[in-house]
């Protein structure tokens, strides 16, 4: 049974911090790349950070110098650490585990993100 859990997602005020965590079971984490990605209300899923099983990393523009995507393999989980936070980041964050291979594909729940005054 493959399960991603993510959890961390709260209110938080605009210029807060957030961290958000993925925790993946049955599968070989190790052989995952792994993502965030957002979906705000009437707008379409977007990645917001990639780490390959390798550690490589990419940032969509809008949370470059902000945001900080890690993995820890030991413990199969997969991090976000949101700074600065803004309203437009307001979304659902969920994430993805792709397979080395490029075949399968698995997602969490998601987990709600409010950023408010």
């Amino acid at each position: 049974q493959v399960q991603l859990v993510e959890s961390g997602g709260g209110l938080v005020q605009p210029g807060g911090s957030l961290r958000l965590s993925c925790v993946a079971s049955g599968i070989a984490f190790i052989f995952y790349d792994m993502g965030w990605y957002r979906q705000a209300p009437g707008k379409q899923r977007e990645l917001v950070a990639f780490i390959s099983r390798g550690g490589n990393t990419h940032y969509a523009d809008s949370g470059k110098g902000r945001f900080t995507i890690s993995r820890d393999n030991a413990n199969n989980s997969l991090y976000l650490q949101m700074s600065s936070l803004k309203p437009e980041d307001t979304a659902v964050y969920s994430c993805n585990a792709a397979h080395v291979g490029g075949i399968r594909a698995y997602w969490g729940q998601g987990t709600q993100v409010i950023v408010s005054s």
